[in-house]
């Protein structure tokens, strides 16, 4: 009788669970199920991609919803990431690929300053055919990692600003400040096991676009489809599957480096382009 009531006890806890995990993600807007499985499809459009995460165009592309969880495979781990969940996007146009994110972030945080941490994601795909670690890779199974950053997102914008200013006849005193210049405010790295993050010479190839509204991140990340660097570069071809992966810090939960919400591989499958 006591083993009974025990097992009806379990059977309640797990469905008060699932219960208010679909009202959190709910009240969060994300769709519980993707009809495509664990299928994030790039779907083939004709004419340019949108560059910016709130173009309409984007609204034609069904989401794709990737749950996150803590990073719990190296010291420090992080059981606790307040990021959820990710909500993707991808199209495709035969000569270049872009990807709409969107995650739920209660405070913008796009400065890094001493004690301070920025707010962030990143893709992961792997170099070649070989099946790798998908955080960070591992030895002789590298990963290309694309990383966003809100600060260089930050620097970009004021860089811009600052240009505009600039062009403008003021009579008064033009204010000095030093601002970074920045090819792209995502990184292009490559990964091979934890702690070996390096950074690509050639920066400016993975370019993208975001900004923060309402307890939301959204951002467009995009790069073109031709491999120019096949060593150093993931292969991403209209019509083949590739694995993907993700990841996301929350700055003002002093998230960084491998404090974060992760990912594991997914399949991506880029349409393919039909003459």
């Amino acid at each position: 009788m006591a083993q009974a009531t025990r097992r009806s006890r379990s059977v309640l806890m797990i469905l008060s669970g699932v219960v208010g995990g679909a009202l959190v993600f709910g009240w969060l807007d994300i769709p519980l199920v993707s009809s495509e499985g664990m299928i994030i499809r790039s779907h083939l459009i004709e004419g340019k991609l949108p560059t910016q995460p709130e173009d309409p165009a984007w609204e034609n592309i069904p989401p794709f919803t990737v749950p996150l969880s803590g990073q719990v495979f190296t010291r420090p781990v992080w059981p606790d990431p307040t990021a959820q969940a990710l909500m993707v996007r991808s199209m495709h146009n035969g000569k270049e690929i872009a990807f709409q994110f969107r995650w739920n972030d209660n405070t913008k945080n796009d400065k890094l300053t001493p004690g301070v941490f920025r707010d962030g994601m990143a893709v992961g795909l792997p170099l070649g055919e070989a099946p790798a670690f998908f955080c960070m890779g591992q030895l002789d199974h590298y990963i290309n990692i694309w990383h966003w950053k809100a600060d260089w997102q930050t620097d970009i914008y004021r860089r811009a600003a600052r240009t505009k200013e600039a062009r403008k006849k003021r009579s008064r005193v033009r204010r000095f400040e030093v601002i970074p210049r920045r090819a792209s405010s995502v990184e292009d790295l490559l990964g091979g096991g934890f702690s070996t993050l390096t950074t690509k010479r050639d920066q400016g190839r993975v370019l993208g676009d975001g900004f923060w509204k309402g307890g939301f991140w959204h951002v467009v990340i995009r790069r073109p489809l031709a491999n120019k660097d096949p060593e150093n570069e993931a292969r991403l071809e209209p019509g083949r599957m590739q694995a993907i992966a993700f990841a996301v810090w929350n700055g003002e939960n002093n998230e960084r480096n491998g404090q974060k919400a992760v990912a594991p591989w997914y399949q991506l499958l880029i349409d393919p382009v039909t003459s």
